[in-house]
């Protein structure tokens, strides 16, 4: 089993409000080079979504609840099929996204025992959750040559110490596909 964190951030190490949806200044940064870069399978996640399991903090899946549904291409359709628990103290109704269900005690005890892959998106308070208990093995990230200087960032502040390798750089149009894992 491994913990995958994936995300877009921009060349600061940005991660807030990526597609516009939060209304943020600067918010939709993903998109400025064109959304040719970012759709599909751009994470290389392949048989990782039907095998593993997605995790996702209650505000990353009640939005992508709202997107992914409707979507019918082949990647939607894998993403769709996936098995996804949700993080949440206060959400209860997993139904508006097939194969949904609400993560059952602890975060971290949760991933702990997980004995498929656990790939990440979005969630940055399940992302820093992770980071600082150690648990993440793998990071992959989608860099876009774009500054913000403030907004939540990937490695928060404090984050402990870590020590990755680069198992793969791409540049995928403007943009940078980049795999770290564990050194």
């Amino acid at each position: 089993m491994s913990v995958i964190v994936i995300g877009f951030t921009t060349l600061d190490g940005r991660t807030a409000d990526p597609d516009g949806s939060d209304g943020t200044p600067g918010g939709g940064w993903m998109f400025r080079y064109g959304r040719e870069h970012v759709g599909g399978d751009k994470f290389r996640l392949g048989d990782t979504l039907d095998h593993g399991v997605l995790l996702l903090g209650r505000r990353t899946w009640q939005h992508f609840a709202t997107l992914w549904p409707a979507r019918e291409d082949a990647f939607s359709a894998r993403m769709n099929a996936a098995a996804k628990l949700v993080a949440s103290r206060t959400l209860t109704d997993t139904t508006a996204w097939a194969n949904s269900r609400p993560l059952d005690g602890d975060l971290l005890t949760a991933v702990r025992a997980e004995r498929r892959d656990v790939v990440v998106t979005g969630s940055t308070s399940v992302v820093h959750r992770l980071i600082a208990a150690g648990l993440v093995d793998e990071y992959r990230t989608l860099t876009v040559p774009v500054v913000l200087g403030a907004g939540a960032r990937l490695f928060p502040d404090g984050a402990p110490p870590a020590d990755l390798r680069c198992e793969q750089a791409e540049q995928v149009g403007p943009l940078l596909y980049a795999r770290y894992r564990r050194a």
